[in-house]
């Protein structure tokens, strides 16, 4: 009986095995040929307009990245932070609770830092400076979002500006010809609507990214405006304005 389990284990181990090889090699085989689909039909679209169409995915997916770098580097825990400047501010050293915020990396801790500098004037010096200076910071977070909606509202219109350029070489053929034939039609349309096809995939690509990067940033001006409050909070409960 042990036997018999031993072999139908080593068979079913066998046939998954199997199974799984047979899948990677077809998911190889597809992407390779979804690769060499899409190279065939970017040739075959008129490369003037595709090659406006791939500069302006290249540059919207540089300024992404970009954006995604450095507000993945802004993102602190700023529950820690908080905790080590109310530390600090329960012992009464500001100049301590600046060195942390000088020493944090991202807009929160720029934000508390500017709050800790006014804490001569009262609470309204440092809420107006937190105010001021924060309008500054999401300013700085939203740098190039303009530029990438700028490609995600150009690429598709450059494909529809392709697709009736085509068009309108297509009934050219078409006069020249004196006939409507149907093979210089259907081959003037098929590279006409290729630049709207990689136009609206472009878009599509650049859209999600945008949607990414604005989330991330509301996500961070939530987590600086929380740690705004509670170093208001901290610094009346610690009696720093006099």
């Amino acid at each position: 009986m042990r036997k018999f389990l031993v072999f139908i284990g080593l068979f079913v181990a066998t046939a998954f095995f199997g199974a799984v090889d047979i899948l990677a090699q077809a998911e190889a085989a597809a992407e390779t040929s979804m690769f060499q689909v899409l190279k065939e039909k970017f040739i075959e679209g008129d490369w003037k307009f595709m090659s406006v169409i791939l500069v302006s995915m290249v540059l919207g997916l540089a300024f992404s990245i970009e954006r995604i770098i450095t507000l993945s580097l802004a993102s602190v825990n700023t529950d820690t932070l908080i905790k080590k400047i109310d530390e600090k501010l329960a012992q009464g050293d500001i100049e301590g609770a600046k060195d942390i915020c000088k020493a944090t990396p991202g807009p929160a801790a720029s934000v508390i830092y500017e709050g800790l500098r006014s804490h001569s004037g009262g609470p309204d010096a440092v809420e107006k400076a937190i105010v001021n200076y924060g309008s500054v910071q999401m300013g700085l977070l939203e740098k190039g979002l303009v530029w990438i909606s700028l490609f995600i509202a150009l690429a598709p219109m450059l494909g529809f500006l392709g697709t009736v350029v085509g068009m309108i070489q297509a009934f050219d053929k078409i006069a020249a010809a004196g006939d409507i034939s149907p093979t210089i039609v259907a081959s003037g349309i098929k590279v006409a609507l290729l630049t709207t096809v990689f136009g609206l995939v472009v878009a599509m690509i650049l859209q999600v990214f945008y949607n990414y990067i604005v989330s991330k940033i509301d996500s961070i001006i939530n987590r600086m405006e929380d740690s705004s409050i509670a170093l208001v909070e901290s610094m009346v409960k610690n009696k720093i304005f006099k």
